[in-house]
This record gives structure tokens, C-alpha cells and sequence, in this order.
């Protein structure tokens, strides 16, 4: 297959449209890139032309964009460019879409905190307050912490420190294990 891989840095323009297909879940939004240049003759940073995408993505990725992207927050999306002509009212248009492959937050801008999610467990890809709202416990039954207990999670939730380890398919790794605690950064 000879596919045109790229990968873009720059921030979601819009909020992420997600639906539910027969083959899966489908989300898009919209990119925008900002180039910056140093210009010399004024010694300061310049921002370029935008240019804006439409990112798409299918099934698991789809699901998991709808949980954690927002509009203006930065991200790396890496996927297949496809180009595409259409005429619209007598004009020809040229759009530029991204079949997502991978999408992650720029951590050269921010920190972010990685939830994996578990099958059949919508509520771990909604935003933080939204399974509140929706009258929803935030955090799923058997869900563990890093240490092992079902203590604070990155979002700083108290849970219930006292029960042990709950779920019994899937394994505590070797950082369970040890019974470290990972420090977390307001």
C-alpha cells in the first residue's frame, strides 16, 4: 500500500463529533497547524499561515478522541494524508483530511495523564466530571490506583483507600507490585 504517513503538531480547532456506526465508532474534528518562524530582521517569533485538517478516526480511537480531546488543547496526530476535490455551488474546493492512526497530547506544552481503558468500560473514556453529572461513579468497579489500592487516582479522587486490590482479571504490574506511589503534579 503506498500511503502518504504524516504526522502534525498543533491544536484541535474543534470539539470532537463523535457517532456510532455499524462497523464502529467514528469521531472527526478539526486541526489547525500554525507554523513559527524566527524572524530575523525583527528578532521575535512569527506565526505563519494556518492550515486546518479534518481528522478522522474509527472504532477504539474514535471512542477514546470523544473522552480526551477538547477544543484548543495541543496534539500530535499521526496518520494517512488523503486529499480530496469537491464541487460546491459551481467551485471547485480542495479538503484535506487525516485518517488518524494515533493521536496523543504534545507534552512539550502540558502534562497529561494516561487511563487504559478496559473493554466494555465506557465510563473510563469520559472527560473528567462529565460521568458525575451524568450520575455516574467516575471510577469503575475493580478500578486500582498505582499502588495496588483502590486509592487516589490521577485526578486527585480520594476513592476508598481501604479496599485491596479488586479486580481479578487483570494483574498488578511490577510497580504494583513494589508498592510505590507516583508522585502527581497539580
Amino acid at each position: 500500500m503506498n500511503d502518504t504517513l504524516v504526522t502534525l503538531v498543533g491544536n484541535a480547532a474543534t470539539g470532537v463529533e463523535f457517532r456510532e456506526t455499524a462497523t464502529g465508532g467514528m469521531a472527526r474534528f478539526r486541526f489547525a497547524v500554525t507554523p513559527r518562524r524566527w524572524d530575523r530582521e525583527k528578532q521575535l517569533w512569527t506565526d505563519g499561515h494556518t492550515s486546518f485538517y479534518t481528522v478522522w478516526a474509527w472504532r477504539t480511537l474514535a471512542l477514546n478522541l470523544s473522552g480526551s480531546v477538547s477544543v484548543g488543547e495541543p496534539l500530535v496526530v499521526h496518520g494517512r494524508l488523503k486529499v480530496r476535490e469537491e464541487e460546491r455551488e459551481g467551485q471547485r474546493r480542495t479538503f484535506v483530511d487525516i485518517e488518524a492512526v494515533a493521536v496523543g497530547h504534545d507534552l512539550t506544552r502540558g502534562t497529561a495523564a494516561f487511563r487504559r481503558v478496559l473493554r466494555g468500560e465506557p465510563a473510563l473514556t469520559a472527560r473528567a466530571g462529565s460521568a458525575e453529572r451524568a450520575g455516574a461513579s467516575a471510577r469503575p468497579e475493580g478500578f486500582t490506583g498505582p499502588d495496588g489500592a483502590d486509592g487516589p487516582d490521577v485526578l486527585g479522587d480520594p476513592g476508598d483507600s481501604e479496599k485491596p486490590y479488586g479486580s481479578a482479571t487483570k494483574r498488578p504490574t511490577g510497580r504494583q507490585k513494589a508498592g510505590k506511589k507516583l508522585a502527581s503534579v497539580p
